[in-house]
């Protein structure tokens, strides 16, 4: 495993041989599997799990909270006050720079996302995505077959 300085890991699994930017955020509970590249500046919250092989490009963020909000009933929230919304990157996926992924979805197999989008639903395998709404463009040839 290869990390740069200024990042920040904390109750997290990370797999060999995968290699982390600098300033860089992984929380607590996330799951990064083997042979990953993670660029700079990416945020990667609790709840997401991401597979072997799979690539994730500068300033990508990663959001796991549907509903945010800092205070309930006059109060502040707790932990006790919120869920985490699970979110799965895919074997071999890639993820262009400075896209946002939602809560709740999971990218397939193979699949690339295109740099700046904004992915609110699931990604099939072997899919190429872009936009705000992320939209298919097209099928990825020979990935997430």
């Amino acid at each position: 495993m290869t990390i740069h300085c200024f990042v920040n890991l904390y109750g997290c699994r990370i797999g060999d041989g995968t290699r982390i930017g600098s300033f860089v955020e992984v929380q607590k509970n996330v799951e990064i599997g083997k042979l990953c590249k993670i660029q700079s500046h990416t945020f990667i919250c609790e709840g997401v799990t991401i597979e072997d092989e799979a690539f994730v490009g500068h300033g990508v963020m990663f959001i796991n909270d549907l509903d945010p909000r800092a205070a309930g009933d006059g109060g502040a929230l707790t932990d006790a006050d919120w869920q985490v919304v699970p979110t799965r990157v895919c074997l071999g996926a890639s993820i262009g720079s400075g896209a946002v992924i939602l809560g709740g979805v999971t990218i397939g197999a193979g699949a690339l996302v295109g740099a700046g989008a904004v992915v609110t639903r699931d990604v099939a395998p072997g899919s190429v995505v872009a936009g705000v709404p992320a939209q298919l463009l097209r099928r990825r040839e020979g990935r997430g077959d």
